[in-house]
């Protein structure tokens, strides 16, 4: 009896292919892909699901190129689509950054600043760096990872690995996210610059009544205090809206 292992090098090479997309995405993807977590833990995940994803999508793979270079541009593709699909998730997790901006001014913590987690190298507010790890947590805590990975899945049948990278739809859907990221970004602020508005109105007149006095010099520790009040008592409805937000942005990658 002999066994024949013609089919390896095809099949070692369609795992590829299908880690090519699926790795580049958990590379990106909130939660799953930040850089908290330990590379050798994605890769092994990504490895993973790979696994489980490509007898899945088997049947959407193409034929196997006859040149290695037809090879690696099938791979490049998959890779980019990886990139472009991942690129406009990672967008979600700017809404945080954004509120956590808006709040820090408002309440007079604008130069408190530390290490971005979800972007290494880069500085942002601590409200805002709170606010990502929690919206973080809170993925974790209520599921909405499966929601990642079913968009991963999900994607073989919108963007087919034998069909065209549809940049210009691919455009218009990264412009929509920054988009929405801004504006719920905004949103989960919105009580704050109602609040700067009215605080630095009063101020203002108070200033004018009072030129002696150094009004806004006084009145910075009460800034300070009544914006981390008021962040304390909005907390939940502000995490509330985001996780909406979260939700609703994959659901939309789902078909």
């Amino acid at each position: 009896m002999t066994f024949s292992l013609n089919w390896l090098p095809e099949t070692a090479f369609f795992y590829m292919l299908v880690f090519g997309r699926v790795g580049t995405m958990l590379m990106l993807a909130p939660a799953l892909g930040e850089a908290a977590i330990p590379a050798r833990l994605r890769l092994s995940f990504a490895l993973m699901f790979s696994l489980i994803v490509f007898p899945l999508v088997g049947s959407t793979l193409p034929t196997i190129p006859e040149t290695i270079p037809g090879m690696a541009i099938l791979l490049m593709r998959e890779v980019a689509v990886g990139l472009i699909l991942g690129g406009i998730a990672r967008i979600i997790v700017m809404a945080t950054q954004t509120a956590g901006a808006i709040i820090a001014f408002q309440a007079g913590l604008s130069m408190a600043m530390a290490s971005d987690p979800s972007q290494p190298g880069v500085q942002g507010a601590m409200i805002g760096n709170f606010l990502t790890l929690l919206g973080i947590t809170l993925v974790f805590v209520l599921d909405l990872h499966h929601l990642v990975l079913a968009a991963i899945y999900d994607s073989y049948t919108y963007f087919p690995p034998t069909g065209s990278l549809m940049l210009e739809d691919a455009s218009m859907a990264a412009l929509d996210a920054v988009a929405s990221a801004f504006a719920v970004g905004i949103q989960m602020s919105a009580p704050f610059i109602v609040f700067g508005l009215v605080f630095y109105l009063g101020l203002g007149l108070l200033a004018r009544l009072m030129p002696q006095l150094q009004v806004f010099f006084i009145a910075m520790p009460a800034n300070v205090g009544i914006g981390l009040l008021l962040l304390m008592v909005l907390l939940s409805s502000i995490m509330g809206w985001y996780i909406s937000h979260f939700a609703e942005h994959f659901d939309m990658f789902r078909i």
